[in-house]
């Protein structure tokens, strides 16, 4: 345990793999358990109910984003030395956006909760009002999480590039960050553009969005150290250039 915490690179790998067990959860899991498909009533009473769930996920997102942010800066740390712009890059576009994002669906879904619970001000509203508003809201929080998904994709490009050019990780992984980069930004154009689902991208997507799996699984199994900032061959790129 003690080798696997004092490897930075396995260090990152733990920050990624919080998120990989966790984003599902308030994403996937507990909508799924709650919502009731074009019935907000039902979909109310099962948050009434569920109230502590319902609290847990908006928690576990804002926990998630504190994480992302201490796992950008971690591979900030491992790859400035292979190429600081793009590792700055990096970082810009999966903080900025992301993070902003989840603090923008957390508190969007507060708000839902606080319409399901019916304070005093919203009296004004009878019940079916307050399902309506409230699916309303949540609704909104969903969009922001599909729009973000574009950003998903947009920071694992200066990613891919980084690892490629990285001489610890195979370059395959770095093909594989770069096209699950495309497939996030695809999937969130298409999400856009399309109104229902297309069978065939919905069987390979998936396939190429575990490029950031087996990116944090590599990470975990093998580790890193932080990339040397002049290695020979940047050190001779330097002298070459004026």
């Amino acid at each position: 345990m003690t080798s696997l915490i004092a490897n930075p690179g396995r260090r990152a790998g733990l920050l990624y793999l919080f998120i990989v067990l966790t984003a599902p959860v308030h994403l996937l899991y507990i909508p799924g358990r709650l919502f009731v498909r074009g019935d907000a009533a039902a979909t109310m009473a099962n948050v009434l109910a569920n109230e502590t769930l319902f609290r847990g996920g908006i928690a576990l997102e804002l926990v998630g984003a504190a994480v992302w942010a201490g796992l950008l800066l971690a591979l900030y740390w491992l790859f400035r030395g292979v190429d600081k712009r793009l590792s700055v890059l990096m970082v810009m576009l999966g903080a900025i956006p992301m993070l902003a994002a989840s603090v923008l669906s957390a508190s969007v879904e507060s708000t839902a909760l606080m319409v399901a619970r019916g304070a005093d001000f919203l009296g004004v509203f009878d019940i079916a009002e307050r399902g309506a508003l409230f699916m309303l809201l949540m609704r909104v929080g969903g969009y922001a999480t599909s729009s973000v998904e574009l950003f998903w994709g947009l920071w694992l490009l200066p990613l891919g590039m980084l690892v490629l050019r990285s001489r610890q990780i195979p370059r395959l992984l770095g093909f594989w960050l770069l096209l699950n980069g495309l497939a996030y930004a695809l999937d969130s154009l298409l999400s856009v553009l399309v109104a229902g689902p297309l069978p065939a991208l919905d069987m390979i997507l998936p396939v190429l969005q575990f490029g950031e799996v087996a990116f944090m699984l590599w990470l975990l199994a093998k580790g890193m150290q932080p990339a040397l900032a002049s290695t020979p061959a940047t050190a001779g790129a330097a002298v070459a250039i004026p």
